[in-house]
Formats: C-alpha cells, sequence, structure tokens
C-alpha cells in the first residue's frame, strides 16, 4: 500500500466529523430540505481560497441544481477589510427562505464574518463551513466581536487544525498541505446526500443536475 501521510491525516479527519458531525449535518439538511420546500435557492459564498467549497456544490452533475455561487471578484484580497462583505452584498437578492453557506477555514476575517451578518438580517439561513478550534484561537477581525462560527445558525466543524496544514516533513520547520478543502467538499457532499434522503422521504422530487446518459447531446454541457 502507498505509505504517503495525507491518506492517513484525511482518513482521521473523515472519520472525526463522521464521529462529530452527524446531528450538524442533519440540521444543516434540514434547513436546505426546507429551503427547497418553499422555494428559495441555496447561496454559497468563500473568499480567497475558501472559495472551492462554494465551487464543490455548485453548478455540478449529481448536485442540487438550485445552488447559486456568491462570486467575490477580489480573489479574498479585501478579505480582511471591514465594511466589503456590505458593499458586495448590496445588489445581491437573498431573501428569508434562502440557505446562505459560508465556508472559511479561520472563520475569523471580517468578509465571510460581514457576509453571514447581513445574511442574517435578510431572514436567510446560515451555515458556516468552518474549523471551531482553529476560530477559538484566534482573534475575531470583526467589530461585532464574533467569530463565524458564533454568526451562524448551523456550524460543520471540518476538524482541521489552525493553520490548516497538518503534514509534517522531516527538515523542514513548518507543516505543509492544507486540509481544509477536502473536508468541506466532504462534508457539504455528506450534507447533499441527506438533505436529498430527507425530500425523498417527504414525498419531494429532489432538484437534481441528474448525469447525462450517453445518448445525450455531446456539446451540451
Amino acid at each position: 500500500m502507498y505509505n504517503n501521510q495525507i491518506f492517513s491525516i484525511t482518513k482521521d479527519l473523515i472519520d472525526q466529523v463522521a464521529l462529530t458531525q452527524e446531528d450538524n449535518i442533519k440540521k444543516a439538511a434540514k434547513a436546505i430540505k426546507e429551503t427547497i420546500k418553499k422555494g428559495g435557492i441555496i447561496q454559497a459564498f468563500g473568499s480567497g481560497h475558501s472559495i472551492s467549497g462554494a465551487m464543490e456544490i455548485y453548478h455540478r452533475y449529481g448536485g442540487l441544481a438550485p445552488v447559486k455561487k456568491l462570486a467575490e471578484p477580489s480573489g479574498g484580497i479585501y478579505e480582511r477589510m471591514e465594511g466589503i462583505g456590505s458593499i458586495y452584498l448590496k445588489d445581491t437578492e437573498i431573501l428569508p427562505e434562502d440557505v446562505v453557506i459560508v465556508v472559511s477555514h479561520s472563520g475569523r476575517n471580517a468578509l465571510p464574518c460581514e457576509v453571514a451578518l447581513v445574511a442574517k438580517q435578510r431572514g436567510a439561513t446560515v451555515i458556516a463551513v468552518t474549523s471551531i478550534k482553529a476560530s477559538s484561537e484566534l482573534p475575531t477581525g470583526h467589530s461585532c466581536g464574533k467569530h463565524l462560527y458564533e454568526i451562524a445558525d448551523i456550524v460543520l466543524d471540518t476538524q482541521v487544525l489552525p493553520g490548516d496544514a497538518m503534514a509534517e516533513v522531516e527538515g523542514l520547520d513548518s507543516k505543509i498541505c492544507g486540509m481544509s478543502s477536502i473536508v468541506t467538499g466532504i462534508i457539504l457532499q455528506a450534507t447533499v446526500l441527506e438533505s436529498v434522503e430527507m425530500m425523498i422521504k417527504e414525498g419531494i422530487k429532489p432538484p437534481v443536475r441528474f448525469v447525462q446518459s450517453k445518448d445525450s447531446d455531446p456539446n451540451v454541457l
């Protein structure tokens, strides 16, 4: 067997998530199910590298169709500047029947915290995907005095360690290989699966983007 510590680190993290996050995943799945029932949409936000978490559930086959990616145009340059989130969302429609998923490993920077605050002000349900351990060891960067996990209605805790990087290599003074994106993808896909199963049990047809068959037009994505 290929002996690479990334596989064991990933397995341990997934096991921790499975052991500790069942209730939270079910709460998040229920919120998504209720959003679908009400005709709302799922809106996903991540700044900088956390955009990969939003992309994980956006516009892909086998995923839920009513998902919008909140595309933050600066690429995370202004992630620590308070006020940017309010400006960014000024012309963005967020309704009370929506779910807004905010992804941030540290959960401390002003932009993701502010997106969550604005979404809550507009009545939406906010789901945070973050590391509580990483957040709790850092001061918040927003004047509200709270971290993302303290703002959100539901928290999906990735269990990833502070600093994100978790692999140790002899000869290096610091750890390498960030793990938050991997765990974020898994925890969000688990939430989607749970929500679809809930919908089916309630007789709701899940709005899933189905994979094309071999007879489908190859020119249609």
